[in-house]
């Protein structure tokens, strides 16, 4: 189902009628060149032309589409007129001029090997002659020979005034298409369900996030117990060259570092694509789980895409559409499945509304409306670093966003453990934590608790643990009011004992509340707060010895609801007092 989503994408994107956007054609590869070597018609070289544009370090090159790399790790395989240095020029960077003579050899022997119909075109022969009567002691004196020899980059070559390079021009496409048709026996493609050759090494998958940078594989075979009945290879999987080329090639277009619709999550690589082409949708998706420069402009494209769902713009033939979600993490060599999902567009955009459903809670002017996966993630993790993460809690809450299941236990665990050992509950962490209790609550009911938490202060909720989280930020209240100017208050030293074990803790806080009480010199507040704690504790019998895991969390949202309604303009809580009084 994966690689055949992908061959279908590459399909749409091969015919994209934008140049620009379009995918290269099969055996070919989008490659970053960041130097050609232009030659007149006669093989004399006229410099070296430097492609890359910025300053320093973030200087990029422009992408040529270039017949396909050739699979190697450690042993000396070349390029078809494209490689580094070492290979196209034999220029020895490193201090190993055998190993050298090696690859310029095998680049050279590529070339050789080509059909005598290609060897005619004048590029190659301009080529030949470069090699016969130049090499790279011609280029010596030119200003980016120094850079080329330091860094070894990739280099390829071009006639003078002409827009194509050599690797590009017609002649070289069709020797190189025809030969890259070849493969292995034939089998019946489990891609296309077609009979074809079968594909024997896969083309690495590159920016996967912390895999090696040389790439890693998605089907890779490299076991003897992998070649039984002498199914060896790409034969244990036979996927045709066309096929193979067309995942790939889709899935390394997809987590390009310039890509729009890839994103972290986690340890997760996550790339994301529409069965039809949906630009809305597909860059609307990054901006609601990824990060972005321009917070304002990312809340207004978020908005937009709830607004399009409300509005039922994903409703009817456009709704049907497959969307699809990969995440992809590295696994030694290879690249692994993280999760994948694919469902229809009204599906997903009914699924992402009720993820910002369940994540709303009261909030300051500065927190952010719609507050990104990663965020949320780093909220709950310790020195709030993305390392620190554990690394399958971002996927396991994608799949649980993508199929409106409950979210991972660990994470709500994450964010109550963060409250407890820094004692703050934090905008992000008492989203995390309303969002986790209220899908655990829709799926699986807690018969005393009537309904969900809202996104602000709720007076009717009974919850005990709830009750005792108000509680407890009232009394920190009380203090700070009665000692302006306090360092430190109640909750540093006792919030994770009262988020816990209450009972250990709220008796000898409700007698030092006797003594801040005393110390307010507005009695009118006083009087104001005295209501405010009965009516708390007007819903509690007693004080839990214990509080569990979801109770803690409780705990967590009524301090931090409690907190926001006294920063409020008016505060309900306070009205309702005040109210009372009356």
């Amino acid at each position: 189902m994966i690689l055949q989503a992908l061959y279908d994408y590459y399909q749409r994107k091969a015919a994209d009628p934008d140049p620009a956007r379009r995918l290269p054609a099969f055996g070919l590869e989008d490659k970053e060149i960041p130097f050609i070597v232009e030659l007149t018609n006669e093989g004399r070289p006229l410099g070296i032309t430097d492609t890359r544009q910025g300053e320093g370090k973030k200087k990029q090159a422009r992408r040529y589409q270039v017949p396909k790399g050739v699979k190697r790790s450690s042993g000396v395989a070349a390029n078809l007129l494209w490689d580094t240095a070492e290979y196209a020029l034999g220029v020895d960077t490193k201090g190993k001029p055998e190993r050298v003579a090696e690859q310029h050899a095998a680049f050279r022997q590529r070339i050789a090997e080509l059909p005598e119909r290609v060897r005619q075109d004048a590029g190659i022969q301009a080529l030949d002659s470069f090699y016969a009567n130049y090499g790279c002691a011609a280029l010596a004196t030119d200003p980016a020979w120094p850079e080329i020899v330091e860094g070894n980059p990739v280099i390829t070559f071009r006639l003078h005034n002409d827009g194509d390079l050599i690797c590009q021009r017609p002649a070289v496409i069709a020797g190189w298409g025809d030969a890259a048709e070849e493969g292995g026996k034939p089998a019946f493609c489990l891609v296309t369900g077609e009979a074809a050759s079968v594909e024997r090494l896969h083309t690495v998958i590159k920016g996967v996030w912390n895999a090696q940078s040389s790439g890693a594989t998605l089907v890779s075979f490299n076991l003897d117990a992998f070649a039984s009945y002498n199914k060896e290879q790409g034969d244990n999987a036979p996927v045709s060259p066309l096929a193979a080329f067309a995942y790939t090639t889709a899935l390394n277009h997809l987590l390009d570092r310039n890509s729009r619709q890839r994103i972290q999550v986690g340890d997760a690589s996550t790339v994301f694509w529409a069965q039809k082409d949906d630009a809305e949708i597909e860059e609307g998706f990054a901006a609601i789980f990824g990060e972005r420069d321009d917070p304002d402009a990312r809340a207004e494209q978020v908005r937009a895409l709830l607004g399009a769902v409300q509005s039922g713009q994903f409703d009817g033939g456009r709704g049907d559409k497959l969307f699809y979600v990969l995440g992809l993490a590295p696994n030694a060599a290879r690249v692994s499945v993280r999760f994948w999902h694919a469902a229809p567009l009204h599906e997903i955009a009914r699924q992402i509304r009720q993820w910002f459903a369940d994540l709303k809670v009261a909030r300051s002017a500065k927190d952010p409306e719609f507050p990104s996966l990663f965020r949320l993630l780093a909220a709950c993790a310790q020195q709030g670093k993305a390392d620190n993460i554990p690394p399958n809690l971002g996927g396991d809450i994608m799949r649980a966003i993508l199929s409106g299941s409950p979210f991972p236990a660990t994470w709500l665990n994450a964010a109550v453990l963060r409250c407890r050992a820094e004692q703050n509950v934090t905008y992000l962490r008492a989203a995390a934590i309303k969002a986790s209790l209220n899908r655990l609550q829709r799926f699986q009911p807690n018969q005393s608790l009537d309904k969900e938490l809202s996104e602000m202060l709720d007076l009717e909720n009974n919850s005990p643990a709830y009750r005792l989280g108000r509680l407890f930020a009232a009394l920190e209240k009380i203090q700070e009011e009665a000692s302006p100017g306090l360092n430190a208050t109640i909750r540093e030293r006792y919030y994770g004992a009262a988020s816990s074990t209450p009972v250990a803790v709220f008796t000898t806080l409700l007698r030092l509340k006797n003594h801040h009480l005393a110390k307010l010199s507005n009695r009118g507040r006083a009087v104001n707060f005295e209501r405010l704690l009965g009516e708390i504790m007007g819903g509690l019998d007693d004080f839990p010895k214990h509080l569990s895991l979801p109770e803690q969390g409780r705990f967590a949202l009524g301090y931090y609801h409690q907190r926001q309604d006294f920063f409020s303009t008016p505060s309900k809580s306070m009205q309702s007092t005040q109210g009372e009084s009356k």
